[in-house]
């Protein structure tokens, strides 16, 4: 059931999001469902995903505004292009197969337009309804949706050191694009649009040490973030690739400007040429 995977969904969640969850059993429908919201935003001030069974072996996500949401809905109307732009890849990553409704509008152009917008995704013919279905049903839908909306709000887990000085407590952060680095959002963009294999040298951690490392993978900003004079929009399709420990490494072995992945790939094809280039 539902109700006893909580520990394992909010481990995902939490892990894909860069942010606090909270839930609680929902006994209101014919099925046992689960209700989950951002920690700090409380369940009535903001969105709101709910995870319930559907048919033989399928699940149903839907995620709408809470009640006294309305300051969020307008943080989010007020989002950058490049936050809408992120959000909507996100949502874009949701496999095909899964039905998504989003308030009668498309997968690639669809926008929060008032608190009454909702987006159901409903998935079926799943192999089990076991912890993995469940876990899968996360990582793969709730998670990008979710991390969508934490794109559009602007939320984000970097602590800003100042504000705890001053006694604030609960605010939703906004983040600068200097800090996009550490975004964990970024990280699930890129390895939905890329897959966990390294850019470079196409190792795959997962096919030498098993599914437990796909941690292992890193993300690179092929524009160094250190480098950009003012904050620009960018494409995380275009802009960011996986790389591997070892390939991540090797790239900022010359500074202040990386080398580029063609670069890396001369130097490993003749090790010699690693001067030259560096």
């Amino acid at each position: 059931m539902i109700s006893g995977r909580q520990d394992a969904i909010r481990a995902e969640l939490q892990a894909g999001t860069g942010a606090a969850i909270d839930m609680a059993i929902d006994q209101t429908g014919v099925r046992t469902g689960l209700r989950l919201w951002f920690a700090d935003l409380g369940e009535r001030h903001g969105p709101i995903a709910e995870l319930r069974p559907y048919g033989m072996r399928g699940y149903r996500v839907t995620v709408g505004f809470g009640k006294f949401a309305g300051e969020i809905v307008r943080q989010i109307q007020s989002a950058s292009e490049e936050d809408v732009a992120l959000a909507r890849a996100l949502v874009a990553t949701i496999d095909p197969e899964v039905v998504l409704e989003l308030s009668g509008q498309e997968r690639n152009s669809w926008h929060v337009s008032s608190g009454a917008f909702k987006l159901t995704a409903t998935t079926r013919g799943l192999l089990s309804n076991d912890d993995e279905a469940v876990r899968a049903v996360c990582r793969d839908i709730i998670v990008p949706v979710m991390a969508a909306m934490a794109e559009l709000i602007g939320y984000d887990v970097i602590v800003n050191e100042e504000d705890f000085a001053q006694g604030f407590e609960g605010a939703v952060l906004v983040s600068i694009v200097r800090r996009r680095e550490r975004n964990p959002r970024n990280r699930l963009l890129c390895i939905r649009l890329h897959g966990e294999k390294c850019g470079c040298c196409g190792l795959e951690p997962k096919s030498v040490y098993g599914d437990k490392a796909g941690g292992i993978i890193e993300v690179h900003h092929l524009q160094p973030l250190s480098q950009l004079s003012v904050p620009r929009p960018y494409d995380p399709e275009l802009d960011l690739i996986p790389l591997c420990p070892n390939c991540h490494r090797a790239v900022h072995t010359r500074r202040p400007t990386p080398l580029s992945i063609s670069e890396l790939r001369l130097a490993m094809s003749s090790p010699g040429d690693m001067e030259a280039v560096g």
